[in-house]
């Protein structure tokens, strides 16, 4: 059973994911009728440590001691966590804290902690979209799921961004306590019990430069049609060269096939035209080479995990017209 968490701090700590962490765990809200943890705040590098926040420091009186009783130990993300050493002393807790079974969850740029103190090796886990390449160059043998919010691997739980750590701690609270003191929880917090979807929406994918040599004007062609049907062939014929022999430069020069790079950049359009104009879902899957809102939607949902009404919600706030 979930009673004893503390959060593992290092200097320059992101005040924001470690309130996450105390907002879920470290408010009494027995008042209620919800479970109380005994929650405390620990520090790896001394009683005072700073933020990425100019002028906020965080204290606390325990140490290092503290986590060899909690069931969950939480490492938020912090400044430099990508780059920085980490304290012996911290990597050899986390790692006896999960050889006798308690829980170990991060939050963001905090799974580079648990990759140093090799609690990834051989497990899926998620990290921000923008740090999976170098969590992926530094701890090799670890699963990456760039496009998830988070990840359950127990005894090693593991959350992408920021608000992505509220999933993952609402998650632990839903499997230990049970659907019903997760929701609560998250009432009080005024977020979603569960969100649908992960982080593909909010990757930032640019129309990529054309930097093909010899099919880069049939690219251009295409991107400026898209919503007109081609096939190989047609897209060869412009090219003056043989479908195989176009499918093949194609392939050399953009990595992908010619259908897979015009399914990607119509799903872009959908997205800019999603997030900037009013334009009906309807009138996007048109403009876009879709056709209708079926297929739009078929296919949004296989590139971004979410579909476009809901993506036009994120961006553009509830009030947006479907």
């Amino acid at each position: 059973m979930l009673k004893n968490v503390a959060a593992v701090l290092l200097d320059g700590v992101h005040p924001f994911e470690l309130g996450v962490v105390c907002e879920v765990f470290g408010i009494d809200r027995s008042d209620e009728g919800l479970p109380t943890y005994d929650f405390a705040v620990a520090s790896a590098e001394g009683p005072t440590l700073g933020t990425h926040v100019g002028g906020l420091s965080v204290s606390t009186p325990y140490g290092l001691e503290r986590l060899e009783e909690a069931d969950l130990i939480a490492v938020p993300a912090g400044a430099d966590y990508v780059v920085r050493d980490y304290p012996p002393e911290l990597i050899d807790a986390l790692r006896r804290a999960a050889d006798r079974g308690a829980r170990v969850l991060s939050v963001c740029s905090g799974v580079f902690v648990l990759g140093a103190a090799g609690l990834l090796d051989g497990r899926r886990c998620s990290v921000h979209w923008k740090q999976a390449r170098e969590l992926a160059l530094r701890y090799p043998r670890a699963v990456i799921e760039p496009d998830v919010l988070y990840v359950d691997e127990d005894p090693v739980i593991t959350s992408a961004g920021t608000a992505a750590g509220i999933d993952a701690c609402l998650h632990i609270v839903r499997k230990e306590q049970g659907t019903e003191v997760a929701n609560k929880i998250a009432r009080r917090m005024v977020v979603p019990p569960h969100r649908d979807g992960g982080q593909a929406q909010y990757i930032e994918r640019p129309v990529p430069k054309d930097t093909c040599d010899t099919v880069g004007e049939v690219l251009v062609w295409m991107e400026r049609h898209l919503d007109e049907e081609v096939t190989v062939e047609q897209l060869a014929e412009r090219a003056h060269m043989s479908p195989r022999t176009f499918a093949r430069r194609f392939q050399q020069e953009t990595g992908t096939t010619p259908y897979r790079w015009i399914l990607r950049q119509r799903v872009l359009l959908a997205q800019r035209l999603l997030e900037g104009t009013d334009e009906t879902v309807d009138a996007v899957a048109g403009r876009t080479g879709f056709g209708t809102a079926a297929a739009l939607r078929h296919q949004f949902v296989r590139a971004l995990g979410t579909t476009p009404n809901a993506y036009r919600r994120t961006f553009r706030g509830p009030e947006a017209a479907a």
